[in-house]
């Protein structure tokens, strides 16, 4: 038996920060992480991976099509799935490799293998071999994370019919890959496959794409992805998919019931989301119960029993990685003492397509029905220098204040590198920021983040590039 201040179980983004944070702080801390790698599905088969196909794909596509030939670079490329698989395993590898060393470095140990609870205080881990260990702490960090949500009627076999993670290994470019699930991961990835040459067809149930994204913004999201070649079947549900070695048939109906149609594809990715991950963990020996949907309550991170935490996709909030990160911190910070807090009104969320899309705090939608008055800036990327030069002047910058005060409420962001100029604002909204603070706020030039500027100086109707 081994002891220990704290023991985390989940290797993620949320237990490995947790974990490093923890040895910062002095803790004798271990992580249980069953994967032949830390990091989780983020850098395993999720977040880091997606991005390297998505970047090797977006600079394939600019190769091949009319970009490359317009700035005078001519080229005549062809396609080498192999490597660029190759190149995106390596890339997870060093990250992967990456954690290792950051544990050591903070002194947190890697306990291999699956942990569960055995009552209060006690973590039992099975290793690969079949053998078991038990540690005991005064603290237990749940951090399992969540796995693909399947498809009632759909069977998963990461051959023909993928989850996200099959969609991430396919050894060849398929000639129609149908998604089903209109929501970031379906469209990120499908991303990476229209560029390489499939035909890509999104099935959602809904009759939006990504329905958490302000309204407007996430129109002119779909019109954009229509232009590229995505076809839309939106308001659709998938009532059967049959796959055989060489393709997938699927029947269409339309959600509010009416006609069948049948679709063939050379594979099928479900991306519907995703499920909090908490099989076999022994909650039930602590008296810990998952909600309907499956997820762990607590308040602020504590769970309804003394000694047990809840951090990341296990719990409510969006399930994204630097949430957990954040949790993570404000966790482990909160058990030495500390008054560790997250603000989850101001968590951003980014889909890396292009053109990218990234927001922070409230759409028109929430604000309107909260019946709060509200000022809109917005900036086009067709009027920011930079883009233009770059030929990247698709989407806009979306500012929204308080009527009354000038306070930033929140931001939408379609457009070339959105990902990184979203921060901006975040730190903004942080410190309560007004509007006219940003457009008073001198920005370098020719950068896309002068976009950010002048969308604060439209609240007041002074834009002065566009």
């Amino acid at each position: 038996m081994s002891n220990y201040d704290v023991v985390v179980i989940g290797g993620g983004p949320g237990g490995y920060n947790a974990a490093i944070r923890a040895g910062q702080l002095g803790l004798k801390v271990a992580c249980v992480e069953g994967r032949e790698t830390l990091g989780g599905t983020c850098l395993n088969v999720g977040c880091m991976p997606s991005k390297a196909l998505l970047h090797a794909s977006e600079l394939y596509e600019a190769a091949v099509g009319p970009e490359f030939a317009k700035l005078g670079i001519e080229v005549k490329p062809s396609l080498n799935l192999a490597q660029m698989m190759k190149q995106k395993d390596e890339s997870v590898t060093t990250l992967t490799k990456g954690i290792e060393f950051l544990f050591r470095k903070n002194k947190a140990e890697w306990i291999k293998g699956w942990g569960r609870i055995d009552g209060p205080g006690k973590v039992v881990v099975k290793a690969a071999d079949g053998s078991e260990q038990v540690l005991t702490a005064k603290d237990i960090v749940i951090a399992t994370g969540s796995e693909p949500t399947p498809l009632p009627g759909v069977t998963i076999d990461n051959k023909r019919i993928l989850d996200s993670t099959g969609a991430l290994s396919l050894p060849e470019v398929p000639k129609h890959l149908v998604v089903v699930g209109a929501g970031v991961i379906g469209l990120e990835l499908g991303s990476v496959w229209r560029r390489l040459g499939s035909e890509v067809t999104v099935v959602e149930y809904l009759d939006r794409i990504c329905p958490g994204l302000d309204l407007e913004t996430g129109k002119t999201f779909q019109r954009s992805l229509a232009k590229q070649g995505f076809n839309f079947k939106l308001g659709s549900k998938v009532s059967s998919a049959k796959a055989t070695a060489k393709g997938v048939t699927l029947e269409i109906e339309p959600a509010a019931g009416g006609e069948k149609e049948t679709l063939k594809a050379d594979y099928v990715l479900v991306a519907i989301g995703r499920r909090p991950f908490t099989q076999g963990l022994g909650l039930e020996t602590v008296g810990i119960t998952p909600d309907k949907r499956g997820m762990l309550e607590n308040q602020k991170h504590r769970s309804g029993v003394p000694g047990i935490w809840i951090i990341g996709d296990v719990t409510s909030g969006p399930m994204l990685a630097h949430k957990a990160e954040d949790e993570a911190i404000a966790c482990i910070e909160q058990i030495v003492g500390k008054a560790g807090e997250v603000n989850y009104a101001l968590i951003p969320s980014v889909i890396y397509t292009k053109p990218e899309v990234a927001t922070v705090g409230k759409t028109e939608e929430q604000l309107k029905a909260e019946g709060r008055a509200y000022k809109v800036g917005k900036f086009p990327f067709a009027g920011n220098s930079r883009a233009k030069i770059n030929h990247e002047s698709e989407g806009f910058v979306k500012v929204l204040a308080d009527e009354r005060t000038d306070e930033v409420l929140g931001v939408h962001l379609i457009g070339p590198s959105v990902s990184e100029l979203i921060g901006e604002y975040c730190v903004a909204m942080e410190f309560a920021a007004s509007a006219e603070d940003i457009a008073l706020t001198c920005h370098p030039h020719p950068t896309r983040s002068e976009a950010l500027r002048q969308a604060a100086m439209n609240v007041d109707g002074w834009a002065m590039q566009a």
